[in-house]
């Protein structure tokens, strides 16, 4: 058993996550403290304006991007001497491994699942900034990085990763079951009665929300639900973003974070209230779920929903609505959903240092298992 600590900065960008592991990748030991450094402002404004130029950014050492990463590299660092002190104090124990996923500033997949022994579609590209080698180097701990690009040069989604942990973490749990994970982009897991894994992002969850709260109000996020639940969904607004081709498509498939930004332009968001808007958002989120249980291979017996989504009452009311099954916070298992995530990088570096597969054909659309991720430095 390997002890790590899994760092994970999602598509909200409003901090780094923090786990404590111990695992071999398979099998989950003990698992330890966890904590969330949330990022200053103005690396939060700086990270969301990398979102809009990534594209655009063709120079590896252009100065913003360079600054941005340097400082979203410490941030980590300064997680990962946290936590330590705080596994030595509550456990007795350090960590041998890191796993650093970076924060994604674009992702394109490709949009086609390669056939088996087909050669690969290598359209696709995905984009974590973060220097695992300074992060290495503060903290003194080999860390494994690099977990989407291997998936994504092999044609598929690079996205979702998480699904074999949670497969591991609901080994006890009945089947089948639905874990969903709201972030600024949804994802969901369906665990099969025989512990097949179908995966993919569901859609926009928080992103839009903290974006649409943010140009209303100046706060970071709809806390507690409070615009929302304010406001009245507009139908017809949420009639065109239904229309959307990527609802109905079927996975594997997922989603850059500004995916939708164009479809919420023209489907006249921006002419609503701000209360009206915020409860549009929140409904949005809650109907894409339920768009992509229909590509399930049977209705769950439960939803378990984790991620800064599940603490926003007009989410989970608008999911409850909308879905058949009982939606329940992921805490109801005996889960951390604020932790969830970074848990599952702990578990994930693991796995890349046993070479063990990361994605897979129901998760990602990859044509069979696929290892992937790289490491500096050797676990102690």
């Amino acid at each position: 058993m390997l002890r790590t600590i899994g760092l994970m900065s999602g598509t909200s960008l409003d901090g780094v996550d923090a786990a404590w592991v111990e695992t071999d990748g398979e099998a989950i030991g003990r698992i330890g403290p966890a904590l969330t450094l949330t990022y200053d402002p103005a690396l939060r404004r700086d990270l969301r304006r990398l979102l809009d130029l990534a594209p655009t950014l063709d120079k590896p050492d252009d100065p913003f991007l360079a600054d941005c990463v340097r400082r979203l590299t410490e941030r980590h660092a300064e997680a990962v001497a946290r936590l330590r002190e705080q596994s030595r104090a509550q456990l007795g124990e350090d960590a041998d491994l890191v796993g650093f996923h970076g924060q994604t500033i674009l992702h394109r997949p490709a949009t086609s699942r390669p056939a088996a022994g087909d050669p690969a579609d290598a359209s696709g590209f995905t984009w974590q900034v973060g220097d695992a080698g300074l992060l290495s180097r503060l903290s003194g701990l080999a860390v494994a990085y690099d977990f989407r690009s291997a998936d994504v040069a092999a044609g598929g989604q690079g996205a979702p990763l998480v699904p074999v942990v949670h497969a591991a973490m609901a080994a006890t749990l009945p089947k089948p079951l639905a874990v969903l994970n709201l972030g600024g982009v949804g994802n969901v897991t369906f665990i099969g009665r025989d512990g097949a894994l179908v995966a993919f992002d569901t859609g926009p969850a928080n992103g839009p929300l903290d974006d649409w709260t943010r140009r209303a109000t100046g706060r970071d996020y709809d806390q507690d639900g409070e615009l929302a639940l304010a406001g009245t969904a507009d139908g017809a607004v949420l009639g065109r973003l239904m229309a959307h081709p990527y609802l109905a498509a079927p996975p594997p498939k997922s989603l850059d974070r500004l995916d939708f930004d164009r479809a919420l332009r023209e489907a006249g968001a921006g002419e609503l209230s701000p209360q009206d808007g915020a409860a549009t958002l929140a409904t949005f989120c809650a109907v894409c779920v339920a768009a992509a249980a229909r590509h399930f291979p049977e209705p769950p017996l439960q939803w378990l929903v984790g991620g800064g989504g599940r603490r926003n009452p007009a989410i989970m009311r608008a999911l409850a609505g909308v879905l058949e099954q009982p939606v329940r916070p992921v805490e109801v298992a005996g889960w951390n959903g604020d932790a969830l995530e970074a848990q599952a990088f702990g578990v994930l570096a693991a796995r890349v240092t046993r070479g063990l597969p990361l994605t897979f054909p129901g998760t990602t659309g990859v044509a069979q298992p696929l290892a992937g991720g790289r490491v500096i430095g050797v676990p102690a």
